[in-house]
């Protein structure tokens, strides 16, 4: 079993696909990778010699931002916004969607399950 970037690369699947359970590498980056290094996508993960493996594993340290270092950043972007006070850091603090999406209706992801609506007994006089 391959290991990059501390993931265990899933067995019997292509490399291609393989390298996209790491954080931070999509389809497009896989493929520019295996282009770079010339592996054939089609390459199952257990069929990888040790060489290439070393070799994935020394383009995306050394020119990919992936897994922790990847997820620090954007951590640490997003608490910058809050810090500022910007709009987008404010939409952060209060967990509601950032880019404009309207809030009426939707937005249940980012908002959360509804809240019950508690509704007032009418005390009728006798």
């Amino acid at each position: 079993m391959a290991r990059i970037a501390g993931v265990d690369l899933p067995r019997n699947k292509r490399i291609e696909i393989g390298l996209t359970y790491i954080y931070g590498i999509g389809q497009s980056t896989s493929q520019k990778i295996l282009a770079q290094l010339d592996i054939d996508g089609n390459t199952k993960t257990d069929d990888l010699t040790e060489s290439q493996i070393n070799s994935i594993r020394k383009v995306i340290d050394g020119e990919l931002k992936v897994e922790g270092e990847l997820r620090t950043d954007l951590s640490m972007s997003i608490k910058r916004l809050m810090d500022l006070g910007c709009y987008r850091g404010l939409r952060h603090r209060k967990g509601l969607p950032v880019r404009g999406q309207r809030t009426h209706t939707n937005s249940r992801t980012r908002k959360g399950p509804r809240r019950a609506t508690v509704k007032k007994k009418v005390l009728t006089k006798k």
